[in-house]
């Protein structure tokens, strides 16, 4: 690994429908980090939506985990924790030689297939928001951090509904 390359990645992306522009629950914007909320915004996206939201079951939460596994161990990449909401994965994986995005879309498209393996109200649809987020964690504690927030914290912010 060259010094420049991060020791790991933190990747997020959300279930489709669940998290739009304008959400009462505050929302990223790329480059202007932490919106306020905006009903209106978060309305007109919600009124343009193609599907119903279908939030993830436990049932679907273990296969997205698995699938998850599976990608990393096939690519030799380590999971050091991943963490299926209802309305939201996130990942702490390295991935030596590969960037952010390839491994986001990699780990969502192997999740997608898995998930319309288990259950058919997935096919023909959309599973997932577009894009998601991912950062390069370039430090041991940063590591340690990202780990615990995927491990832990994720009960205490009370996002995992639409």
């Amino acid at each position: 690994m060259s010094t420049d390359e991060p020791i790991a990645f933190f990747i997020s992306w959300t279930v489709y429908g669940t998290f739009l522009q304008g959400d009462s629950r505050w929302w990223h914007k790329r480059t202007r980090g932490e919106q306020k909320p905006q009903p209106l915004l978060e309305q007109w996206h919600r009124d343009r939506l193609n599907h119903s939201v279908i939030l993830l079951t436990g049932a679907h939460r273990e296969a997205v985990e698995s699938a998850i596994q599976e990608h990393c161990d096939h690519r030799v990449w380590r999971n050091w924790s991943s963490n299926a909401r209802s309305n939201h994965i996130h990942v702490v994986v390295t991935a030596g030689g590969y960037s952010g995005r390839t491994v986001r879309d990699q780990l969502k498209a192997n999740a997608t297939r898995k998930l319309r393996q288990v259950s058919p109200e997935f096919k023909d649809r959309p599973v997932w928001s577009v894009g998601g987020d991912w950062k390069c964690i370039h430090t041991e504690g940063g590591l340690e951090q990202a780990i615990r927030y995927v491990q832990e914290a994720q009960d205490r912010k009370h996002r995992d509904k639409p």
